[in-house]
């Protein structure tokens, strides 16, 4: 069901942020893109999410993003499991997301990849044999 998992990391400095992870990584960001007030990067395992305190205040105690491979069963599962969906099934730039609260109240944002973005970062490193913490 979760394909891939991220360490989000809050910043109102996108860019500082990302030099810092690209001398981490030795690599440039996989995806990278805004997306409302935030400025989104995916590097590695590592989600850089920059803006103002005020735009990034709604989401700054969230986890994830967890990539997860059908968006509607992960929702169907979490809401057995107790889960209180807190934002429903929307559109985004790479596939959907919802954002759901936990049993235990922990906030995490699960987002459906298109069918593209699951080839380009999981299927195709998972067939060279690389980690998908490696992109």
């Amino acid at each position: 069901m979760i394909l891939k998992t991220y360490a989000r990391v809050f910043t109102n400095d996108a860019e500082s942020a990302l030099a810092t992870f690209q001398a981490l990584h030795g690599a440039e960001p996989h995806l990278k893109f805004r997306f409302g007030e935030w400025d989104l990067i995916g590097i590695g395992d590592t989600f850089i999410v920059g803006g103002t305190d005020a735009a990034l205040a709604p989401i700054r105690d969230s986890h994830g993003p967890w990539i997860v491979r059908d968006l509607d069963e992960a929702q169907r599962r979490l809401e057995q499991a107790g889960a209180t969906i807190t934002q429903p099934a929307a559109a985004s730039p790479t596939g959907r997301f919802l954002y759901a609260r936990h049993a235990d109240g922990a906030l995490v944002e699960y987002v459906e990849w298109t069918p593209e973005l699951v080839e380009k970062f999981i299927r195709a490193p998972q067939r060279e044999g690389r980690l998908s913490s490696q992109l």
